[in-house]
């Protein structure tokens, strides 16, 4: 079975830095992109930043030139290094992979989206 944990999350004081982990684990034949989601309160959740399995990255235009994203395709795990954070960058984040088992692979099946548990990043003013 396929589990994606995240690490990371806390209370920061604007303009700090925060860095989440995500890592994946079971039976894992592949996986393509990583990626990190947030919602908060109230508002739909958005695609923060996603990185390929080559290492090609996308962010939203709200967090560029302050987050990083990153992997480590040894460890099956991605990382969001936070910079400079507002208090608009309070959310749950959410870490997802598009990846496929070898139960997956050997049926034909997949890639699947998977989703981790998630975790509270929130900044004070």
């Amino acid at each position: 079975q396929v589990q994606l944990v995240e690490s990371g999350g806390g209370l920061v004081q604007a303009g700090g830095s925060l860095r989440l982990s995500c890592a994946a684990s079971g039976d894992i034949f592949g996986i393509n992109a990583m990626g990190w989601y947030r919602q908060a309160p109230g508002k739909q959740r958005e695609l923060v930043a996603e990185i390929t399995a080559g290492g090609i990255t996308t962010y939203a235009d709200s967090v560029k030139g302050r987050f990083t994203i990153s992997r480590d395709n040894a460890k099956n795990t991605v990382y969001l290094q936070m910079n400079s954070l507002k208090p608009e960058d309070t959310a749950v984040y959410c870490c997802n992979a598009d990846l496929a088992s070898y139960e997956d692979y050997e049926g034909g099946n997949g890639p699947y989206d998977y989703w981790g548990q998630g975790t509270q990043v929130t900044v004070s003013s």
